[in-house]
């Protein structure tokens, strides 16, 4: 039991602590706001136009602030790879919305008591022009009310837009969609400065509820809505108002807030700027296309050349190609980086969609697929990246022993990895590493066969023959197969057919590593990662510890 739970603590432990901590952070927010505004002197008077719709919005809206300004954080992609490297932060678009929806309906209720409580009393503190008004022309009326109508739009079309179904269906009503966050900040700082909600300035000249002597006709006593407050100010735990009976020296002077929207978003906003224009001003060269290599399985291998490009195994790029799409762009894992010895990089992709197949169409003509000496290198399109940017891969050089599990082309985070392995296996923390890697065609396998076989021969020359526990799997086969090629011999060997035994998998490494730390990574079909964060997080035997890391792309 004490094994299980720790290794739930390394996998989960974290992300729980960060959970909460954040849920406390919105929850202590909300009801600090609710409270200033129930109670609050400076807001007695709006908070008998508007009631407990005012609390609400209010307090929803410093919740509201609070994530706007963390979710641009996570976004700053180049400031994580160099503070962290190897972690990524994910956005939690539905309580956004929530949070969203929260205030909406709470701002409609203010609308609908602007229309009927109208003031005749404290003009200042009106929205309404008249006692009745329609809220819907108080809505389009308003600043206020027409950003908030377009923040909402904006925010179901990004939320509805990163629905997994559209992701893969039509990627570009996605990409379109959520840069849509951009309009979104600028309508958000917009939104603040309409100056509709007004706080009391001279609470100390005129105590709110007190009397007004001056005045003819006006009862000295309480009516019964601000005698009742008290008694609902005891029921939160609230001191009550003692106000009531003192004479009034001045008449209320009301005045808009600061709009504290700015000093919640625009530090962000400013280091997400800084990051955008380094990384515009990083990628603004465009790289040299050394080769381009046409793989089995649609698969096109790109090897690239940037003057002072350095990128870390297990890193990825943005890739940008104008001849393609203007605007668009799409993330690539590094599968070779560049060395001492050799500067190339390059990266494998898979023909599947609109953007993949006209940048196939670019790279390698029908009429001309046969790769060219680069002395008579052919004219490529021009060719953008951005990055380099971290990954969860990053960390396999920072355990003994490390698990990596790949289906079919999510083997590209770690053939960087073995690139470097190649190179200089001996740097690294890593002593032994078990790769597994799941395909569905025999075919795929060739994309790295030759790295493969490269790297078992080095080791064994070494004497490390058991650095490296290579398993390849086909998971659909009619029979027994093989790997054509005589110097594929050895992948043969470790060629299975079906499926693997991920428990008696998991079993059989922590019996070999007992006492250890054993990193498991992931880049492949979600049942498969699901399955490998379960193991991980409840085998424990042999005093085994499984950390479990996955690749992510959205």
């Amino acid at each position: 039991m004490a094994l299980f739970w720790k290794s739930w603590i390394a996998n989960e432990g974290g992300k729980h602590i960060f959970l909460l901590l954040w849920l406390t952070t919105n929850i202590c927010l909300f009801w600090k706001t609710f409270v200033l505004y129930y109670s609050g002197p400076q807001y007695y008077y709006l908070y008998k136009m508007l009631g407990l719709g005012l609390c609400v919005s209010r307090a929803s809206a410093s919740v509201l602030n609070l994530n706007c300004s963390l979710v641009l954080l996570p976004m700053c992609r180049s400031l994580l790879a160099f503070i962290r490297g190897s972690q990524k932060v994910t956005g939690r678009k539905v309580r956004r919305l929530l949070d969203k929806m929260v205030h909406v309906v709470a701002h409609m209720a203010n609308v609908l008591s602007f229309s009927l409580r109208y003031s005749e009393e404290f003009p200042a503190l009106n929205v309404a022009r008249y006692r009745g008004e329609d809220p819907r022309i108080i809505i389009f009326t308003t600043v206020p009310g027409i950003t908030g109508v377009l923040l909402v739009l904006i925010l179901f079309l990004m939320f509805t837009a990163s629905s997994y179904c559209i992701r893969v269906s039509s990627y570009e009503i996605f990409w379109y969609t959520h840069n849509l966050f951009i309009v979104f900040y600028i309508l958000l700082l917009v939104h603040v400065i309409g100056g509709v909600l007004k706080y009391q300035a001279n609470i100390d000249t005129h105590p709110p509820g007190c009397f007004k002597p001056n005045k003819t006709g006006q009862d000295p006593e309480p009516k019964l809505e601000t005698a009742l407050q008290p008694s609902l100010h005891h029921s939160l735990g609230l001191s009550p108002t003692e106000n009531f009976g003192k004479v009034c020296k001045e008449e209320p002077h009301f005045q808009s807030h600061f709009p504290e929207t700015w000093l919640w978003v625009s530090g962000p906003l400013c280091l997400y700027c800084a990051e955008r224009l380094y990384r515009y001003i990083r990628s603004s060269t465009p790289v040299t296309i050394v080769s381009v290599v046409s793989h089995p399985c649609d698969v096109i291998e790109v090897r690239m050349l940037k003057t002072n490009f350095k990128a870390r195994p297990g890193q990825y790029i943005v890739l940008q190609c104008p001849s393609v799409s203007s605007f668009e762009s799409h993330p690539f894992t590094l599968t070779a980086c560049p060395t001492d010895r050799k500067a190339t990089f390059g990266i494998h992709l898979r023909v599947l969609g609109d953007w993949t197949e006209r940048f196939q169409e670019l790279l390698l003509p029908e009429s001309d697929m046969e790769i060219l000496p680069i002395v008579q290198q052919r004219r490529y399109p021009k060719l953008y990246i951005d990055g380099p940017f971290g990954s969860p891969s990053e960390e396999v050089f920072n355990y003994e022993v490390s698990l990596c599990v790949a289906g079919g082309i999510g083997v590209t985070p770690f053939a960087s990895v073995l690139h470097t392995l190649l190179d200089e296996w001996q740097l690294y923390k890593l002593r032994r590493l078990y790769f597994i890697w799941i395909c569905r065609e025999l075919q795929s396998f060739h994309w790295f066969a030759d790295l493969l076989c490269a790297l078992h021969q080095k080791l064994w020359q070494e004497n490390r023959p058991d650095y490296l526990n290579v398993q390849l799997y086909l998971s659909k086969a009619d029979g027994l197969q093989s790997i054509s090629g005589e110097r594929y011999r050895a992948l043969n060997s470790r060629l299975l057919i079906g499926r693997p035994r991920w428990k008696l998998l998991f079993e059989e490494i922590g019996k070999c590593n007992r006492q250890k730390r054993v990193g498991v990574f992931c880049c492949g079909p979600k049942e498969i990662s699901k399955t490998l964060h379960k193991l991980s997080n409840s085998t424990g035997s042999f005093g085994t510890t499984f950390e479990y890391n996955k690749e992510s792309f959205s």
